[in-house]
């Protein structure tokens, strides 16, 4: 068994691992904060947000206010636990090389 198991190639980008993190504390983001807080281009945030997507690890929701579109996020059950489980990876590997 190898220290690095229970790590999620689905967390190694530093995006997907801000979009995981922003959403474990909030229920749901819009498009406009997660940008913003991630400091990305809209681009790559849709990017990374359709693969975390399509892994079932968050959800998308589009829909209008007023006139203006406007896309949230949420974290799903699948998505906490498969990155609670890479958070304690990453400890126990760090809590290893002590």
């Amino acid at each position: 068994m190898s220290l690095l198991d229970g790590i999620n190639k689905a967390f190694e980008s530093k995006v997907r691992l801000g979009i995981m993190s922003v959403l474990m504390v909030n229920d749901s983001v819009d498009f406009t904060t997660l940008k913003s807080l991630l400091d990305v281009t809209d681009g790559n945030l849709a990017s990374h947000a359709r693969g975390l997507e399509e892994l079932g690890y968050i959800r998308c929701e589009k829909k209008f206010v007023g006139r203006k579109p406007n896309t949230s996020y949420q974290a799903t059950e699948l998505g906490r636990e498969a990155f609670r489980q890479h958070i304690q990876a990453l400890e126990a590997f760090l809590n290893s090389q002590k």
